[in-house]
């Protein structure tokens, strides 16, 4: 699952031993990888789910997924550190609702073309903007509002209300993964206040590993050749290594700098569904994902502009 370019909530203060260096040019390609990693992994889920339950293939992509991650937290600080928390319960929640948005995600790969499911995902900003007001107490301007209602007009553009395409259980599953993705964001957001990414990356991975364990009794298909389980191993791995990515891109530069590159998604998505699946975007399909994806890259400037320190003397004032 590609995640959105949305601006992560504020680490804490550096201390002298965490001292944040910037690196624009690595944070970038540390990004398109991550972009990369996690289109391939999209290919094969939805290349998978057309033998094995959308469950065993998330199973599979979150279980997988600890070995890179367990990997980076023996060489970042060690098991004590990375593991102690002070909010166990939020944790629970993040893994509880993070977990039905890659399910829905998976799901809507086996009922959409590549490119359709992938750019609906992207209205998960628009989401998390409205829900920043009631849940998180954030104040929205003028301008974000209005970048969110022009999204969502995108978002109708590539659903058509008036067509078919809403009535199609692919649509609504999509939109229902980007809802509950902008509710693992939030989670995310409050959990940054006093977790390690690393922790918070470990714990999602573990969590939803052991809740989707206690489901595979009852869906598990084994996997028929060797072939078949390395490559469902590979969505693990592969999804695992993408987030360490986009947690390290996120680390060496500006989101505002890297968080519009994960728009590549896009392209990759477009490009796997026609060489794999023979699936062109229809006109309506571009056109609104283009508007979305407009809009998403303006709520982020205007996040990025109101978390930025003021510049003295400050200038003016009003909404974001």
């Amino acid at each position: 699952m590609t995640a959105p370019p949305l601006s992560p909530a504020p680490a804490r203060p550096a201390t002298p031993r965490h001292i944040r260096v910037e690196n624009i040019p690595l944070g970038i390609v540390m990004m398109l990888g991550s972009v990369l990693l996690f289109s391939v992994m999209n290919v094969l889920v939805k290349l998978l789910s057309e033998t094995y339950p959308v469950i065993e293939v998330t199973f599979f992509r979150n279980a997988m997924a600890l070995i890179p991650v367990a990997v980076v937290i023996s060489l970042q600080g060690g098991w004590i550190s990375n593991l102690r928390t002070e909010r166990p319960m939020g944790h629970v929640w993040r893994s509880v609702v993070g977990l039905t948005a890659m399910s829905l995600t998976f799901w809507s790969f086996n009922l959409l073309p590549l490119g359709d499911a992938v750019a609906l995902n992207f209205s998960a900003p628009l989401f998390l903007t409205a829900l920043s007001v009631p849940l998180l107490g954030e104040k929205v301007g003028i301008y974000r509002w209005s970048a969110v209602l022009v999204g969502f007009v995108g978002v109708l553009i590539m659903v058509q209300p008036s067509g078919e395409m809403l009535t199609h259980l692919g649509a609504l599953v999509a939109l229902g993964a980007a809802f509950c993705q902008s509710f693992a964001m939030v989670a995310i957001r409050q959990l940054s206040k006093t977790e390690r990414a690393n922790t918070i990356v470990f714990y999602f991975t573990a969590i939803t590993t052991l809740i989707l364990a206690l489901v595979m009794p009852f869906v598990w298909v084994t996997p028929r050749s060797l072939t078949d389980f390395a490559l469902l191993s590979a969505t693990g791995v592969l999804g695992g290594g993408a987030q360490l990515f986009l947690t390290r891109a996120y680390s060496l530069a500006p989101a505002a700098v890297v968080a519009p590159f994960n728009y590549a998604a896009l392209l990759w998505a477009v490009l796997f569904g026609w060489l794999l699946w023979n699936e062109m975007p229809t006109l309506h399909m571009v056109s609104g994902a283009a508007v979305v994806a407009v809009s998403g890259l303006y709520i982020l400037h205007r996040e990025t502009r109101r978390r930025l320190p003021p510049s003295p003397p400050a200038m003016g004032g009003g909404g974001d």
